[in-house]
């Protein structure tokens, strides 16, 4: 405990800082942001004009009502972040998915074990009992098996 004391802040930081969970996370927020990145662009400079050519060259980006002089509701832009988000979830769910798939391969199925069972049946009135009981206790009829 006085030990703890004399670390201090910096050493409490330190040694929170320098825990593997923290570190994974932290390439984790950074790869995300990359990849967020490079989803971003797929959606806008490869889906967007793609989709366009089926809506007739409609720009989504340009998509606004106008509320007032000064306000417009961008919904476009809403729905691009929209299609970002489905293609990033679904970019992740196959990942997952594969990531999964190639864990298992490297495992070996481990052969079901039956359990031996705890419970047998009473050849008097059919109650269920315990496997190693000598008496039923619904019956009260002397089990010899």
């Amino acid at each position: 405990m006085a030990k703890d004391k004399k670390k201090g802040l910096v050493g409490e930081f330190k040694e929170f800082i320098m825990r593997g969970n923290v570190i994974d996370l932290a390439v984790g927020v950074i790869i995300g942001g990359a990849f967020g990145a490079v989803v971003s662009s797929l959606v806008d400079d490869v889906i967007m004009p793609v989709i366009s050519l089926f809506t007739k060259g409609m720009d989504f980006s340009k998509l606004a009502i106008q509320i007032n002089a000064e306000t417009t509701l961008n919904y476009g832009n809403f729905i691009s972040a929209i299609i970002n988000f489905l293609i990033m979830a679904l970019v992740i769910f196959l990942m997952v998915k594969a990531i999964n798939k190639a864990q298992s391969i490297g495992k070996k199925e481990e052969p079901a074990v039956e359990e031996a069972p705890t419970t047998k049946v009473c050849p008097f009135c059919k109650s269920e009992i315990a496997i190693d009981a000598t008496r039923c206790p619904h019956c009260t009829s002397e089990i010899t098996e």
